[in-house]
């Protein structure tokens, strides 16, 4: 039986939050340390002071824990996406704010371990969606949807326009945190007039 099987009930779902965090908080500094290649599961259990077995309670792979922190992200994202949306006039406004939002957030070393990963490093991509994930895209979507409603942005596919923005803002990020120092000025104003271009273009193409 598990480590946590003699417990109480409610000390019981304390512990396994409190292994689920500690098995985070270890490999978030073991990705930032080792770069995600080299890590192994042994070197995030090593982090954690728990038995191994405790580990494959939780995650069956290291795989399966990024995923879990890239779904932390996207909660800890979400809220500042949504006030994002509150504060913008208009649609530009707010795919700058968005953006710009979004690359501050990632080059936080104390909000992200992906900004402490050796140089160079090309970031993993996240094979499944989490609940986390869906609802940032569903903002996105939502602020598309009714900026197009409005007349303040370009009618387009909400669902392409969405995944597409998240993705131009994903890939520039992941370029953005191999380099050296971290520009998120300079990765603002591309991924911006990226998607801003990409809009006139799309409607040039359907004219």
């Amino acid at each position: 039986m598990s480590e946590v099987a003699y417990l109480p009930p409610g000390k019981r779902e304390l512990t396994k939050v409190a292994n689920r965090q500690a098995i985070l908080d270890a490999a978030r500094k073991v990705f930032g340390d080792l770069g995600y290649e080299t890590a192994t599961v042994r070197d995030i259990i090593r982090g954690t002071g728990l038995a191994a077995g405790t580990f494959y309670n939780y995650f069956k792979s290291k795989d399966e824990v990024y995923l879990a922190l890239a779904s932390e992200g996207a909660r800890q994202f979400a809220p500042l996406l949504k006030a994002q949306r509150a504060q913008s006039a208009g649609w530009e406004e707010f795919v700058h704010a968005a953006i710009e939002a979004y690359f501050l957030f990632l080059a936080d070393a104390h909000k992200s371990w992906l900004s402490q990963r050796p140089a160079g490093e090309i970031q993993p991509h996240v094979h499944g969606e989490t609940p986390e994930m869906t609802a940032v895209f569903n903002e996105v979507r939502e602020a598309i949807v009714e900026e197009m409603a409005g007349g303040g942005a370009p009618v387009a596919d909400p669902d392409y326009l969405a995944a597409a923005c998240i993705a131009i803002a994903r890939d520039v990020g992941e370029k953005m945190l191999a380099r050296r120092p971290i520009d998120t000025k300079g990765a603002t104003a591309f991924a911006v007039a990226m998607i801003q271009g990409g809009l006139k273009g799309l409607q040039q193409a359907e004219g």
